[in-house]
């Protein structure tokens, strides 16, 4: 395998954009979010305004005039309503609702959350633009600092994101490195160079980056890499038709062909045993990755039209998947080897997508299919989905999605060049 050390200067960004924020339903006027209106929202608006109290999570909320700014107007208003009869706050009032006059749902400024109006178990979801125009953001990983990685697949960088002040910091890769995906370890920024052939092992604080090319030129995309137990990486090579092994303390690659021809393997992931599993998005199998023999064993979908895309596992070792051809969800029980399916909302055209496992061992896809995309849960307890949300940008394509635990956070790249986070409870 050739190694190359090459020493890629850095470039800095900062972008003062606000985020696209949910389009959470909610109700003008309930400015501290009580469920009721009276005399306590003005003050809260006030306070805001004056006193440098917290602002609310959705802003939409005390822009009574629905002016786009808040400011003593919208107090006066709402206290003229309260005690003068004056007119009611512009909809959505009384019920709950998004801004009918704004096509993002909750006016110019935004509403992340209003508890009186949420629904049970709706993710919150957050979006930053990214400022390198159409280059396909995609991939997010949270690192050990707490800044998100990501890739540009279509401009050839990996960057971070630091998200409480909007800045971007952007590290230029190999020209054609077409960079798919990519994981943080300790002390490195490892990703799959899909373009060239390569997996490219980044130093966040140097900007040098070790360029690890495949010991087989037949694998000439790498695509998904993940770490296992121990912190070495696992890695998809989709058209070359390989997975793989980087041994990370010395930097090695073992590649290991998939039995079946054309089977374009995919997603992949460890289940709770160190076991990999991936896909096969080129047929209708999930294959297992023996850690000590490299052997693959295949497992063959109820369904023959069926294409697994992105994968996913919860605590008790079941292998949960989207079949993106069909619209469906479905789990595979290794102790058993029974499969069960369940129809996406929304059927056979959904194109789900993007996928991850949260804390709480519920499943999170992307309907890729519908416009905006849609951010879909499922609680394997209960099998019923029961939550369904769209995506502020529209997504245009969620490709893969990561739960960070520490702070229970989905986050994903979209194809409408944004970074998004979706928090849980």
């Amino acid at each position: 395998m050739a190694r190359i050390s090459i020493s890629i200067s850095l470039c800095f960004w900062l972008s003062l954009a606000s985020p696209l924020l949910a389009q959470s339903a909610f109700r003008r006027g309930d400015v501290n979010a009580d469920g009721a209106l009276d005399i306590s929202d003005p003050v809260s608006l006030l306070l805001s305004l004056f006193a440098g109290a917290p602002p609310s999570g959705c802003l939409a909320a005390g822009d009574i005039d629905d002016s786009g700014v808040l400011d003593t107007t919208d107090a006066v208003v709402l206290l003229q309503h309260l005690f003068k009869a004056g007119p009611p706050p512009a909809a959505p009032y009384p019920d709950c609702g998004t801004d009918p006059s704004d096509e993002e749902g909750a006016g110019a400024l935004g509403c992340e959350a209003h508890a009186p109006c949420a629904a049970d178990g709706d993710p919150i979801i957050t979006e930053w633009t990214v400022p390198w125009a159409r280059s396909r953001p995609r991939d997010p990983y949270v690192g050990p600092d707490g800044r998100v990685w990501f890739v540009g697949q279509n401009a050839d960088y990996a960057a971070h994101l630091e998200t409480d002040s909007g800045e971007f910091t952007r590290f230029d890769l190999p020209e054609g490195a077409g960079p798919h995906n990519l994981i943080v370890g300790p002390a490195h920024v490892w990703y799959a160079g899909n373009g060239d052939g390569h997996i490219g092992k980044l130093d966040p604080v140097s900007g040098e980056i070790d360029v690890l090319e495949m010991p087989d030129s037949s694998a000439f995309d790498p695509h998904t890499l993940v770490f296992d137990q121990g912190g070495d990486i696992w890695f998809t090579v989709q058209v070359g038709n390989f997975v793989g092994k980087l041994t990370t303390a010395t930097d090695s690659v073992r590649l290991i062909e998939v039995p079946t021809s054309n089977a374009r393997p995919y997603g992949i992931i460890v289940d709770p045993q160190n076991y990999p599993w991936f896909v096969e998005f080129g047929t209708n199998k999930l294959a297992r990755i023996d850690r000590d023999t490299f052997a693959i064993e295949e497992h063959t979908l109820p369904r023959s039209g069926a294409r697994p895309r992105r994968i996913g596992v919860t605590s008790d070792g079941a292998i949960w998947y989207v079949d993106y051809a069909f619209g469906y969800l479905g789990r595979f029980t290794p102790s058993t080897g029974a499969f069960k399916e369940w129809q996406a909302p929304g059927g056979a055209e959904s194109e789900p997508y993007g996928m991850a496992v949260d804390h709480r061992d519920r499943i999170w896809f992307v309907e890729t299919g519908p416009n905006p995309n849609r951010f879909v849960g499922f609680d394997p307890r209960t099998e019923s989905f029961f939550s369904e949300v769209d995506v502020p940008s529209g997504g245009g394509n969620i490709r893969h999605m990561y739960f960070h635990p520490p702070l229970r956070e989905i986050w994903f790249g979209t194809d409408t060049n944004t970074i998004g986070r979706a928090r849980v409870e």
